[in-house]
């Protein structure tokens, strides 16, 4: 089986725990994924091949390109899928596709002339199209603002996709001797879309023209120690409040470490600093701060007051299947999103934009970390299904079977 994605860390860690349960039931899998140091790393550690495809995922978020570079980047990521996945499917039974529309798109179409079955998958329902809410808009390409009918936007949303990346698909599926696709939005997500969220945090209403399957979230339990150092940390003092912001470039402002510090210490809490791709860091030599790199979230976020962080998918439904209280500052795509949810389920605060200030985010702090905030996520936590990686992989077996 092939697992194929391209984007950052939340679309890659999914595919781990997937590959790992597949893997448990007899399957042989590799994941094909861009060629970062980091996934490779989280990949070779159970077991699980990488097939590296394109460019870093790092350095494409770090660079920061111009939203009108996206036709050319999106071409580029296509052209990749087809030289590579071609090759990285050989021998397979089936291909999931996730992450970025574009690179879906060439995955799938490469099952789609090697005669594959091939399963869509998406880590968030807002790209998909329904009645009951809007979808994204691209960078660059903002809907109308007279437009206010969720059916109309979700039109101009296929428009704009055809426009992005129409033409590069249907170039590298003419070379490949494929027909052009009308729709591609549509080509990608299918009739039967897989939506791995938990129904609690993330509740489907199903539209009359698109059947999904709501599998639950993909996430591996990690085992993982945290290091001893940061146990040690946790040991000396009440829970501190951990920051970060996975990969997400929030950390590109110098003052962005200073304002989560000083906004932590202003409600009399410890913090522990995540560095992640932001690069976040310590601001002074405090001992009531901790700085780490990669660690074991479900672990860590068990132990800790709140949870700052950018809206993930995977971030969200990990601190809230521990119970730890969230405060979302989002940064772009699906995280104003799950910066809602969390809000809504009173779990937790949704930050007010992408760049907290100290007051802005001293406040948001101040919620999430309120008795019944904390009571409250203790109590949603307890309704978190567990199961979604054990139905995802039945499913697929079915699939190729």
């Amino acid at each position: 089986m092939l697992l194929s994605t391209f984007g950052s860390r939340g679309d890659v860690e999914p595919l781990v725990g997937l590959a790992v349960r597949l893997r448990a039931l007899g399957a042989e899998v590799r994941v094909c994924a861009p060629p970062d140091e980091d996934f490779a790393q989280r990949l070779a550690g159970v077991g699980v091949p990488l097939v590296p495809v394109g460019q870093s995922a790092r350095a494409m978020t770090k660079a920061a390109p111009r939203p009108s570079s996206l036709p050319e980047r999106a071409a580029a990521v296509i052209a990749s899928q087809f030289d590579v996945v071609t090759s990285a499917v050989e021998g397979c039974d089936v291909l999931l596709a996730t992450g970025m529309m574009p690179a879906a798109a060439g995955a799938l179409s490469v099952a789609e002339k090697l005669d594959i079955p091939s399963v869509s998958v998406t880590f968030q329902q807002v790209t998909l199209p329904s009645p009951y809410h809007a979808p994204l808009a691209y960078p660059g390409r903002p809907f109308p603002p007279d437009v206010t009918d969720n059916r109309a936007l979700w039109e101009l949303d296929a428009q704009s996709i055809d426009v992005l990346f129409g033409e590069a698909l249907n170039t590298n599926r003419a070379s490949f001797g494929l027909p052009p696709v009308a729709d591609v939005r549509d080509y990608v997500i299918g009739d039967r879309p897989w939506l791995a969220t938990d129904p609690v945090l993330d509740p489907w209403q199903e539209p009359a023209d698109l059947d999904v399957v709501q599998t639950g979230a993909w996430i591996l339990p990690d085992e993982r120690p945290l290091p001893d150092d940061l146990v040690e940390f946790l040991d000396a003092g009440e829970p501190p409040v951990y920051a970060g912001f996975g990969s997400m470039p929030l950390g590109a402002s110098k003052d962005a470490a200073q304002v989560v510090i000083e906004a932590i210490r202003a409600q009399g809490r410890r913090a522990v600093v995540s560095r992640g791709w932001a690069d976040l860091d310590l601001i002074d030599d405090g001992d009531d701060c901790f700085a780490v790199g990669e660690a074991n979230h479900q672990a860590l976020f068990g132990r800790v007051a709140a949870v700052v962080h950018h809206g993930g998918a995977g971030t969200t439904t990990t601190a809230a299947r521990v119970g730890a209280p969230q405060v979302v500052v989002p940064q772009l795509a699906d995280q104003p999103y799950w910066a809602g949810r969390v809000a809504a389920l009173g779990i937790g605060a949704a930050h007010d934009g992408p760049t907290p200030t100290f007051a802005s985010l001293s406040a948001a702090l101040k919620t999430a970390l309120a008795p019944e905030v904390r009571a409250r996520a203790a109590t949603v936590a307890g309704t978190i299904r567990t199961d979604g990686m054990a139905v995802a992989a039945r499913l697929l077996l079915d699939a190729a079977a």
